[in-house]
């Protein structure tokens, strides 16, 4: 569904991405984890056409992205802060987003009505926590019923409900056979979750694995605990 060929990327002398190559596949849904600045938010924006590498093609079923924008209306995005327009109220950010939109679609709006946020349409954004504004962003990347969806920290600020809401969301949406890429750094709340783990560090991917055969492989339950046995390998290999 999206593949990543030989893409570099340099903000002047920092090389953020070195030669990413993946393929995402539909009925995935897959983490993208690695400490700050390894080049997660990079590479999320090149598939989003926000950022333009310096070699390398992203595709999307099949096409080039380059020079392209409607392959975006197939995307649900949800930033790990969303900004909007201070004075706009909840109701009014939702609506505009559907005029500029213009979608046929059927609306989802399971996350709407699961956030109770039809009740606060008429509060500012600026008067919102931190939280309520994650609310928006996700029912905003789940609206207009997307087959891809790049969840980037989603439950970064939400209350425990919130998260567990939002969690049973991406299950039903994976299980429909959307592809959903997922940022994280909270290990734990990822293993009801996702289907496949990519661990990038200084641009580089290190690995790429279905969670199956990393927890066969490091012979552990939790995906945190088989990622931290993967990482003290390397390390002691590098060292040796």
């Amino acid at each position: 569904m999206i593949k990543i060929k030989n893409i570099n990327k340099k903000f002047g002398k920092l090389e953020a991405l070195k030669d990413i190559n993946l393929t995402f596949n539909k009925g995935e849904c897959i983490a993208l984890i690695g400490p700050n600045g390894c080049g997660k938010t990079t590479l999320i924006k090149a598939i989003l056409g926000m950022v333009l590498p310096n070699k390398g093609t992203i595709e999307c079923n099949g096409k080039s992205i380059q020079n392209e924008y409607l392959y975006r209306e197939i995307i649900g995005y949800m930033p790990q802060i969303g900004r909007y327009p201070d004075t706009m109220t909840i109701g009014q950010i939702i609506e505009m987003i559907k005029k500029i939109r213009n979608s046929n679609s059927d609306l989802d709006e399971d996350l709407l009505k699961a956030f109770e946020l039809e009740k606060m349409f008429h509060k500012q954004m600026r008067t919102l926590s931190g939280g309520t504004t994650q609310k928006v962003s996700a029912t905003l990347a789940f609206l207009f019923n997307p087959d891809v969806l790049i969840l980037d920290e989603p439950t970064a600020g939400l209350d425990p409900l919130s998260a567990e809401i939002l969690k049973e969301k991406i299950i039903k949406e994976k299980e429909k056979g959307k592809l959903i890429l997922i940022t994280s750094h909270l290990l734990s709340e990822l293993d009801d979750l996702i289907t496949e783990i990519i661990f990038m560090q200084d641009g580089e991917v290190h690995f790429h694995k279905k969670v199956g055969d990393l927890k066969a492989e490091t012979n552990e339950d939790k995906i945190s605990k088989a990622i931290a046995q993967i990482l003290k390998k390397s390390k002691h290999e590098q060292n040796n």
